[in-house]
């Protein structure tokens, strides 16, 4: 399989900035999609954070497995971390954002109030990998178009400060990609998920992954949604061939039309057509 690498000049300055400004922040929220919450880390934020409380939103949740999303948000709260699972389409958990963040900080903010500062505004960044959905996150908490949001990664280009609310303001940052995936199944992963720019990427390998992991578990949504038979014993690419019999991507000659038909099945999954798919079970994780 062909390496995936995406690391604009935009990121790495980003990661600089970012860095420079953790002093100004009580809070890093960092956004994660629930489809994929071990891959969609940023193995750089453990870096650039530290110690400082953090809040992890698995994003997308609608489009997640629940019963693997509920595994994850108990795998991922410590001491210094809690975890809540939101859709921002749905508005599903969007309004216990707020609640979650004094959650983290409740240490500080009951010392605040015992100095008789009864009011404080929780000033947090927003981190996370590109098109996990950080603007769109940021609009729906401050109810207008208060960043821009874009369908394809790379939207987010420069930092800005959005005040949400008198209890929040947020540090928006651009979608930060670690520079190499070591593990080139984490870089599959995201990319099946649609986190990088599908014009660097081998798109029949990456629909085969998928095909593959849809099948070993959940084949039950995939025979439903292509309106297959029993796939039990069939190849990936036996499967992707059928997919284009039953979607009619045939060509002259009553051959398959394989691009077309990958381009079906990863837009299926990217929007969640063929059913709530978790690509990473908690515990074999952490």
């Amino acid at each position: 399989m062909a390496t995936i690498q995406w690391f604009p000049g935009h990121m790495a300055k980003a990661r600089r900035e970012i860095t420079e400004k953790l002093n100004l922040v009580d809070l890093v929220i960092e956004l994660r999609d629930s489809r994929i919450p071990y891959s969609s880390k940023n193995p750089m934020v453990d870096e650039i954070v530290g110690k400082k409380p953090r809040l992890i939103i698995l994003n997308k949740a609608n489009m997640a497995d629940k019963t693997e999303t509920k595994k994850w948000i108990e795998a991922l709260t410590d001491e210094n971390t809690v975890c809540l699972d939101i859709d921002c389409i749905s508005l599903y958990n969007v309004n216990k954002v707020v609640q979650y963040a004094k959650l983290v900080l409740k240490d500080k903010l009951e010392a605040n109030q015992r100095k008789g500062i009864a009011h404080t505004t929780i000033k947090a960044v927003v981190l996370g990998i590109p098109n996990v959905g950080k603007s769109t996150f940021i609009n729906t908490l401050g109810k207008r178009k208060a960043t821009k949001v874009g369908d394809k990664p790379g939207v987010t280009k420069g930092q800005t400060w959005i005040k949400i609310s008198d209890e929040l303001m947020l540090l928006d940052t651009p979608g930060i990609l670690w520079p190499k995936f070591e593990d080139q199944e984490i870089g599959r992963k995201i990319a099946i998920c649609g986190s990088i720019k599908d014009e660097i990427l081998a798109l029949d390998e990456i629909c085969l992954a998928a095909i593959k992991y849809i099948k070993e578990n959940y084949k039950d949504l995939l025979m439903k949604r292509y309106s297959l038979d029993d796939i039990t014993d069939l190849s990936e690419d036996e499967i992707l061939k059928e997919i284009g019999k039953k979607r009619g991507c045939v060509i002259k000659g009553g051959e398959i039309d394989l691009e077309r038909a990958q381009t079906i099945v990863l837009n299926d999954v990217r929007k969640c057509q063929i059913g709530e798919i978790t690509f990473e079970r908690a515990n074999q994780f952490i």
